[in-house]
């Protein structure tokens, strides 16, 4: 065949069938399942080859889903455009922050941030950042309410405890008040000068004597209510207990086998009989009745101790060993020993965040407070005896009510340990000696702070109110000095200045004669005013 001839293509005629093809479907469908009954294959085909399926699909769901989809991001658009969102840089990202979002992602600026900011509340909605502040403020508080003060029901003894101190406290406080207005009554020219001669009197302060007074450091030291005695503790473990103004021993304490802390006298201790003898030299008969006289009070509580290991101890000025031991701080050191006004009680504060109120008739523990973050450090009782000021490692102070065991204010304001504290004599005014170099008074009635006195090169060691009538306030520091200031303008009266290392602690007499200080270079000294 040559390429030049036609090729006739031949083509299927079209069939044109009439009529419904169900009939034949079903055939077809019916001979399938017989010959997938007698295993005969059609036309070569495996039997597996056929798809049967029984699943369906509703295009019209889908179809609506996807139109509900669609017609809710075109909603969320028209709420985005329809937004207020600020214009102020600052302030959206201070928006983002409260949502929880990158402040700012890589790339992005101002606008882009302002557009992601306006998706977001069309999604979460306009109000989600006030809910967020909501929620945050509902977090807070609840997190204020399980780390506040809780409380707890005490024993018995406790409670007697508190209306003792109730029925003690009250009539002191109206002593203490009646005595404020009759100073009111006085004039005002008569007042000042009382004040300035007190202050007149502190900023003419020069030492008076040093003596040396342990191999170790002497870590504390404090005044007789007399004024006639003063007593020392010492890293060495031992008490001493010294005459004022000679600075001769009378009394060694050795109880303690480590570091003591602190030590303080009984507010009923006076100079007995046989030191004051010892002090006079007085003959040998006088001497032996003193003796008889000294049986008599050998069971009576006339010092306190504490040391690093824990230990308690209380001691009488007829014997060189412990009258008795408070026992149950151990192994937590306790760093201070406070007396109750009365002379009943005996407030400790202890490293293991607590501290303790102890009846010396008793001697047992009524109360064990907790309510600091951190070690307890220093304590002071009001002068009715009603309030008890604790300062912490935690850099904050509490006054608690010792007749009802609230905590009656909050002392935040310092930034290091509360390592001193006292009440002055007025009773509305509390000092605190901190580790940030800084002196601060609080007023109960404000419940405030009312002045910081930025006091010092070198933390606080100890801080004292003038005890008759607080018209100056003593400050004792680790840059090896002490300072007076006046009350209530806070001017420095006068610096201390003369011990080789840093200053422990320091103590004002009762009646306002001595200043003493004890240091770390195992020495105490004993200011006195030179008017001369």
């Amino acid at each position: 065949m040559s390429d030049d001839e036609e090729v006739i293509v031949a083509k299927k005629p079209r069939a044109v069938y009439y009529g419904s093809l169900e009939e034949q479907e079903k055939a077809r469908l019916a001979a399938l399942a017989a010959a997938a009954r007698e295993g005969v294959e059609e036309s070569g085909k495996e039997l597996g080859d056929i798809q049967i399926s029984n699943e369906y699909m509703e295009l019209e769901e889908e179809i609506s889903r996807d139109k509900k989809a669609l017609l809710e991001e075109f909603e969320r658009r028209r709420k985005a455009r329809q937004l207020n969102v600020s214009t102020d840089d600052d302030e959206v990202r201070r928006s983002l922050r409260q949502l929880g979002e990158p402040v700012c992602l890589f790339g992005e600026g101002p606008a882009e941030r302002r557009v992601r900011l306006r998706d977001l509340l069309s999604y979460l909605g306009e109000d989600a950042i006030h809910k967020k502040l909501e929620e945050e403020e509902a977090r807070i508080e609840r997190d204020r309410g399980r780390e506040g003060t809780w409380y707890h029901e005490g024993p018995p003894e406790l409670r007697d405890a508190r209306l003792w101190i109730a029925r003690y406290s009250l009539p002191r406080a109206k002593h203490r008040l009646n005595k404020a207005r009759e100073e009111l009554q006085l004039a005002g020219s008569v007042r000042a000068a009382a004040k300035q001669e007190s202050q007149r009197r502190a900023s003419a302060v020069s030492i008076y004597c040093s003596q040396i007074g342990d191999t170790r450091p002497i870590s504390f030291c404090r005044f007789s209510s007399d004024s006639q005695m003063l007593i020392t503790s010492s890293w060495s473990g031992l008490v001493k207990v010294w005459s004022v103004p000679d600075c001769e021993l009378l009394q060694t304490l050795a109880g303690h086998t480590c570091n003591v802390s602190a030590a303080a006298f009984h507010p009923h201790a006076h100079l007995p009989h046989h030191f004051r003898a010892k002090i006079e030299k007085k003959d040998e008969d006088t001497k032996a009745s003193v003796e008889m006289d000294t049986d008599e009070s050998s069971k009576t509580v006339s010092m306190a101790s504490c040391a690093y290991d824990g230990s308690v101890h209380l001691w009488n000025f007829a014997s060189d060993s412990p009258l008795a031991s408070l026992e149950g701080h151990g192994p937590a050191r306790v760093s201070r020993v406070e007396f109750h006004p009365s002379g009943r009680f005996l407030a400790t504060t202890v490293f293991d965040h607590s501290w303790r109120l102890w009846d010396l008739e008793t001697q047992k523990e009524v109360l064990h407070q907790e309510g600091h973050a951190k070690p307890v450090y220093s304590v002071a009782f009001q002068c009715d005896g009603s309030l008890i000021v604790t300062g912490g490692m935690d850099a904050f102070g509490r006054v608690w009510d010792a007749r009802t065991g609230r905590c009656v204010m909050f002392l935040e304001g310092h930034l290091g340990p509360v390592l001193g504290a006292d009440c002055a004599p007025a009773g509305h005014h509390v000092a605190t000696a901190a580790a940030d170099h800084q002196a601060k008074i609080w007023d109960l009635r404000r419940r405030a702070a009312i002045y910081t006195i930025p006091a010092h090169t070198h933390l606080l060691s100890d801080v004292r109110y003038q005890k008759s009538h607080g018209h100056f306030l003593l400050t004792s520091s680790y840059d090896k000095s002490a300072k007076l200031w006046s009350n209530p303008s806070w001017h420095p009266l006068r610096t201390l200045s003369g011990h080789d290392n840093k200053v422990m602690s320091a103590d004002i007499s009762m009646d306002n004669k001595y200043i003493a200080t004890c240091s770390y270079d195992r020495t105490f000294k004993l200011w006195t005013p030179d008017l001369a």
